[in-house]
């Protein structure tokens, strides 16, 4: 691996992750893609061709310099321009915490894509807790935003995000808690900052 797609891993541990779930040549949508980094990276590791949705100028700007087929949509606003199961699957990347319309977005990911993968910096990790029983609201390298500039409008836990699933009947395939780009397997709720889920209806 190159020096950049190493740098590349370290600030997005999920990215590997994600990777490692997909079937080479897989049709994937990245919701939130941001400059296309992520679906960038699966072409080149899993040969998977895909699509972003983006709605930031500047994003969608850098998915063009980056050769990345990008849509400039709201998210929010639906993906009824996709048929059902028009890709094999879809992703919201780090993206869950910013969406309004939680529910919403998710089932339509299950609608679009035979399965969704959906990542997540938790809240849950002891170190919120602690900023929190302190009388401050969290800041880390997971959630790096002060309270007054973050995009952030829901907040999520490794045990909210399950219970969620539930909720919907979905079914959570894979689940893997990193810390630091590490696997956290006792007391994942507590000890990890990052979450990433495979998850399906059936």
């Amino acid at each position: 691996m190159t020096p950049s797609g190493q740098a590349l891993l370290a600030a997005r541990p999920d990215f590997a992750a994600i990777a490692q779930w997909l079937e080479r040549g897989a049709r994937v949508l990245d919701l939130g893609c941001g400059d296309g980094a992520l679906l960038r990276y699966l072409w080149q590791a899993r040969a998977a061709p895909g699509y972003g949705v983006e709605i930031d100028d500047d994003s969608v700007i850098a998915c063009v310099s980056n050769d990345v087929n990008v849509l400039q949509v709201d998210l929010e606003s639906g993906l009824s321009l996709f048929s059902d199961h028009s890709f094999d699957c879809v992703i919201l990347s780090q993206t869950l915490q910013a969406v309004r319309h939680t529910e919403g977005v998710l089932r339509e990911m299950l609608r679009v894509g035979r399965e969704a993968i959906v990542s997540f910096p938790n809240f849950g990790h002891w170190s919120a807790r602690l900023q929190v029983a302190l009388g401050r609201m969290p800041v880390s390298e997971a959630l790096p935003y002060e309270w007054y500039e973050t995009p952030n409008v829901h907040h999520c836990t490794v045990a909210d995000f399950e219970d969620l699933c539930r909720s919907l009947r979905f079914r959570i395939r894979e689940r893997l808690v990193l810390h630091h780009g590490k696997p956290v397997r006792l007391l994942p709720n507590l000890l990890g900052s990052l979450a990433v889920y495979r998850c399906t209806t059936q």
